[in-house]
């Protein structure tokens, strides 16, 4: 475990509210990670997903690096443009 892994883990015993904005920022880090690797799976620059989508450049990089409070519609019409559909569960 690294030194930062260390402190994170120390952190979210002794501060559950840095756990619960913690666990909330990665979650939303995920989606967004996993918005920008299905985007290159499908072959396509974020510039020619928003051509796609009807919108800029600097919409797309703000999804995959801010996914934050994203719509589900956002999501679904962001699925169809790389050709995915999406799928969701609760765990």
């Amino acid at each position: 475990m690294s030194d930062l892994q260390k402190y994170i883990k120390k952190r979210k015993t002794s501060d559950p509210e840095f756990a619960r904005a913690f666990d909330s920022g990665y979650e939303q880090f995920k989606i967004g990670v996993m918005l920008k690797q299905a985007r290159e799976e499908a072959g396509l620059t974020q510039e020619e997903l928003a051509s796609r989508l009807h919108t800029k450049k600097t919409a797309i990089s703000r999804i995959e690096n801010h996914a934050e409070d994203i719509k589900l519609s956002t999501l679904e019409r962001f699925a169809e443009a790389i050709g995915r559909r999406l799928t969701l569960k609760i765990a």
